[in-house]
């Protein structure tokens, strides 16, 4: 638990009250989650609201602790788990290829162009904003939260709610991807070996990740030990920890063993299929699968509550601050409602305010390294766009799920009609 009050005040100091508050937050937790599946309402909007009283709490009593390497930590292994859990339901059919397609499309499509528009954005209001740092600092605010969109479009149609899955999902691995780009093409002597940089860790990324997801699932399904699962996750952390330190799309890693677990049959193809025991390798993904449910459900609880605690919310009361996330987030809605009127037609309710922006935004600001800092910069603008959108998306889940019901209702309350039949006679 220290992970989570790390030091400070003899609350701090006392290991039962630790577990008393860490409790009583799991606790919480699993009552915001029914409250969402009854409202709409996002519980990760909840556990800030929650953080924020705790903040006031803890000032009232004069307690103080430093949470930033906490969030961090927990920011990592939470996007490890969110990404896991959304690849471990990523079914690669044939059927399902082109929704799968198209979502990568409007996710790329719309990362880049909400990405660039933020940074003119930044950069006519922060004067000095170098066009680098500015598109650091605009690349978080457009990926969008799948440890936000996955637990709340639960109980959407089955189609939005997987494109939603394979949108939020590929919005934070590219924009993660994106957003190191641009920090390391700071070492880069040009454009062009900046590009063939990045190609060339994605490559070799692929390699290590395809590799050494047939490695893991050969050697697992030959352990006979009951505890393997938490070795397998132990396995995944390291691997993610080692790629980052060489600067390669780690999460990439995750992502494609996710896949690769999730389909076996497809990547086990043709005289393959003798390595693979389908039935032990099937039992490792179902217990897989519900351990990174209940892993990432404890880390997203503790992430979203301690960054509430970290908010300042005078911030707020910015006005510069309010007028540049208030035409962030315009041009967010305005760049989705063009992308998906073009996909989609008019069926676009309620997608086009499913774009909120959350865990993988907060954890990619404390990634800035301190040479790429600009003092200017408001940490508010992070806030108010990740409040706002959050806001916005629980106001449109709401309203469609009133529809719904009154769409039933109606249906509900026409009578069934039918016909008295006879057969005709033989003289007819």
């Amino acid at each position: 638990m220290n992970l989570f009050f790390l030091s400070g005040g003899s609350f701090f100091d006392d290991p039962y009250s630790l577990i008393i508050a860490a409790s009583s937050i799991i606790i919480l937790s699993f009552f915001f989650n029914q409250i969402s599946k009854k409202t709409n309402i996002p519980s990760v909007l909840l556990l800030i609201i929650l953080g924020i009283f705790l903040k006031i709490g803890m000032d009232a009593l004069g307690l103080y602790n430093n949470f930033d390497s906490t969030l961090e930590i927990l920011g990592i292994v939470g996007l490890i788990m969110i990404v896991l859990e959304a690849a471990l339901e990523l079914k690669l059919e044939k059927e399902k290829m082109v929704p799968i397609l198209l979502a990568l499309g409007i996710a790329i499509v719309g990362l880049i162009a909400s990405a660039f528009v933020a940074k003119l954005i930044l950069q006519y209001f922060i004067t000095d904003l170098p066009d680098l740092q500015a598109w650091i600092y605009a690349t978080p605010l457009s990926i969008l939260s799948s440890a936000i969109i996955i637990p709340s479009v639960s109980d959407l149609r089955i189609d939005k709610k997987e494109f939603h899955i394979y949108e939020s999902t590929f919005s934070d691995i590219i924009g993660i991807m994106m957003f190191y780009y641009f920090i390391n093409s700071v070492d880069a002597v040009s454009a062009a070996s900046g590009w063939f940089v990045f190609f060339r860790d994605l490559v070799l990324t692929l390699l290590i990740a395809l590799v050494s997801s047939y490695l893991i699932i050969l050697i697992f399904q030959k352990i006979k030990s009951h505890v393997k699962l938490f070795l397998l996750i132990a396995v995944l952390l390291l691997l993610y920890a080692v790629a980052k330190k060489f600067h390669l799309s780690a999460l990439l890693i995750v992502l494609i063993f996710g896949l690769v677990i999730a389909n076996m049959k497809l990547f086990f193809p043709g005289k393959m299929k003798k390595y693979l025991n389908y039935k032990k390798a099937i039992h490792i993904y179902e217990e897989l699968h519900i351990i990174t449910l209940e892993t990432a459900f404890v880390v997203r609880t503790f992430f979203f509550v301690i960054f509430g605690i970290t908010i300042l919310l005078s911030s707020l009361l910015d006005l510069q601050v309010a007028l540049i996330s208030l035409l962030i987030i315009a041009s967010i809605y305005i760049i989705r409602l063009a992308l998906l009127r073009l996909a989609f037609g008019k069926d676009i309710l309620p997608q086009i305010f499913i774009a909120p922006r959350g865990l993988i935004t907060i954890l990619l600001f404390t990634q800035i390294p301190d040479s790429l800092a600009f003092e200017s910069f408001n940490s508010g603008i992070l806030l108010f766009v990740i409040i706002g959108t959050s806001l916005i998306m629980t106001g449109a889940m709401i309203f469609d799920k009133s529809r719904s019901e009154k769409s039933v209702k109606k249906a509900e309350s026409v009578p069934v009609g039918y016909l008295k039949w006879k057969p005709k006679s033989l003289e007819e």
